[in-house]
């Protein structure tokens, strides 16, 4: 059995170039859809003093987490398939697998917070600004980035602190359990620990969550004005959709039985949870939000009457 330590072999997306030339032009559309429309969504909340709200708060670090968790992954992957390599360094590895964690683990923390905004602001309005002020959004943004560092660390940690029997990674980017598949030891109890913790923390958010809005729900529903409620339901419903869609993704990625040998599925449902839900948010958050769009047309107008 040998440690490899020097570097890993990646998916290996066709030997055929023009196929390899299709799935990074691929890639490339979607890096540059998530990178643009999260952006633009960061520039209108950045730029537009009446969205300095806590909600285009959270929204904003929101649109910052899909950002790094693409630009962790899709760049390499692009790199790799127009260049027709596999390999990626050991450190570069751990560096991949701590990033990735990192930027994806913030997301549930980050929905939690937004789903006690949404709380607060249908449910509490005329105390509204005193519990949701500057400070203690800051805190709470703060502590989700913590928990999401702190995550990240004990699960690369856990990956790494075993040797490797092979080098070959059936996945397009250093992914833990395929990792886990090729270490030489079956470190379980490591394993199931972080598992136990991460899946208790995952849960107590979701119940938190779902707690959280059969009390909106309730609150709404005996609002007098149906305009008032449609209102309501509309601030609530893009942050469920987004829910909705990381919940469906990362159970399709990480229920799902994994193989030995690379299979067109895997690469899809990896893709699923990985890289469509940033893609997804800019369009979510904007499709129906008049402030973003408004802030949006200002920006582009100003531009335009400055050149």
């Amino acid at each position: 059995m040998d440690n490899y330590t020097s570097g890993f072999l990646l998916l290996e997306f066709s030997k055929i170039e023009d196929i390899r030339i299709v799935y990074a032009a691929l890639l490339l559309l979607l890096y540059l859809m998530t990178i643009t429309g999260n952006f633009l969504i960061i520039t209108a909340i950045a730029f537009d003093h009446h969205l300095h709200t806590p909600m285009y708060f959270f929204l904003m670090n929101l649109a910052l987490q899909d950002i790094g968790s693409v630009s962790v992954i899709i760049p390499k992957a692009i790199f790799n398939c127009l260049m027709n390599i596999r390999y990626i360094s050991y450190s570069g590895c751990v560096a991949q697998v701590f990033l990735f964690l990192f930027f994806l683990g913030s997301d549930v923390p980050l929905l939690t917070v937004m789903a006690y905004d949404r709380y607060v602001a249908i449910c509490n309005p005329l105390q509204y600004e005193l519990i949701m002020n500057r400070k203690a959004c800051t805190k709470m943004v703060g502590s989700a980035w913590i928990a999401s560092f702190l995550n990240a660390i004990l699960h690369t940690t856990e990956t790494f602190i075993t040797p490797f029997c092979s080098n070959i990674i059936n996945q397009f980017y250093c992914e833990i359990p395929h990792l886990l598949m090729i270490a030489c030891s079956d470190s379980y109890l490591i394993q199931i620990g972080a598992m136990v913790l991460s899946v208790s923390l995952v849960s107590g958010c979701f119940v938190f969550i779902i707690s959280t809005y059969v009390e909106i729900f309730s609150a709404v529903l005996r609002i007098p004005s149906v305009q008032s409620r449609k209102k309501a339901f509309s601030t609530c419903l893009p942050h469920l959709i987004v829910i909705t869609i990381f919940l469906f993704t990362v159970s399709f990625a990480y229920l799902r039985p994994l193989s030995n040998t690379p299979s067109n599925l895997d690469f899809i449902l990896t893709m699923m949870y990985s890289i469509i839900p940033p893609v997804l948010h800019p369009l979510i958050y904007s499709m129906k939000n008049k402030d973003i769009q408004i802030a949006l047309l200002k920006i582009l107008f100003q531009k335009i009457y400055v050149i």
